[in-house]
């Protein structure tokens, strides 16, 4: 495991990140619903959003210092990172990146390869559908002349569109709205290809192995014996 101050920071704050990350969507998310709470609540809200924002900038300064590089070469290798600090709606892709490192930190059991990317992807389109939808229903709600006008229609936008369906009956109107849908085809676009060449590739391995057992073997050879592929 290497042990640069770096490594060493990203393994430590962790926790703490993904905390953040989950503080900030909450904040965020009874802003935009809570519209009948008052004003106090909502300021408590937007304070919250602004210091756990505040704690994700602090955190990329911290990492571009102990990398050591200049920041070009930083924002070239840590991309995901600069657009996650100025969309923080993408955090949830680094909630589950912080999860990642912490199993790793604590050296506990994780699932396969395959297993990860589909759960992991999982676990990214629910929580991006969810900010997805958050920001699409600030933004096209009060719109003149919009489809979407409460939050189930942006959650079911949202759907259709992660799952590249598209159906068509509702689209956002506003310039903001229309940004944020072409996020969520992306993402959807993104995921949909992991889940699905990682599955394909499950297969194959599956077929290779089921191949290799009814293969024949030479007389003599036990049927449990391996081939020197494993």
């Amino acid at each position: 495991m290497t042990d640069s101050p770096l490594a060493r920071w990203e393994r430590h704050n962790g926790v703490v990140l993904a905390a953040a990350s989950l503080l900030y969507l909450s904040s965020y998310a009874i802003r935009v619903l809570g519209h009948g709470l008052p004003g106090p609540v909502r300021d408590v809200c937007l304070a919250v959003t602004l210091v756990t924002w505040l704690v994700f900038l602090v955190d990329y300064v911290v990492r571009l210092r102990l990398s050591g590089q200049r920041l070009h070469r930083f924002l070239r290798t840590h991309w995901l990172d600069t657009v996650v600090l100025l969309l923080p709606l993408l955090r949830p892709v680094r909630i589950v990146q912080a999860y990642e490192t912490v199993q790793r930190h604590h050296d506990r059991p994780r699932l396969a390869l395959h297993a990860r990317v589909i759960t992991y992807a999982g676990v990214s389109v629910t929580l991006l559908g969810f900010a997805g939808s958050l920001a699409l229903y600030q933004q096209e709600r009060t719109a003149p002349g919009a489809d979407i006008l409460t939050y189930g229609d942006a959650v079911w936008f949202t759907c259709t569109t992660l799952s590249t369906v598209g159906y068509g009956d509702l689209a956002p109107v506003t310039p903001l709205g229309r940004l944020v849908a072409v996020g969520v085809m992306a993402c959807g676009l993104a995921l949909l290809g992991a889940v699905t060449g990682t599955f394909s590739s499950w297969l194959l391995q599956v077929f290779a192995r089921e191949d290799d057992q009814d293969a024949p073997r030479p007389p003599g050879s036990s049927p449990g014996a391996s081939d020197g592929r494993d």
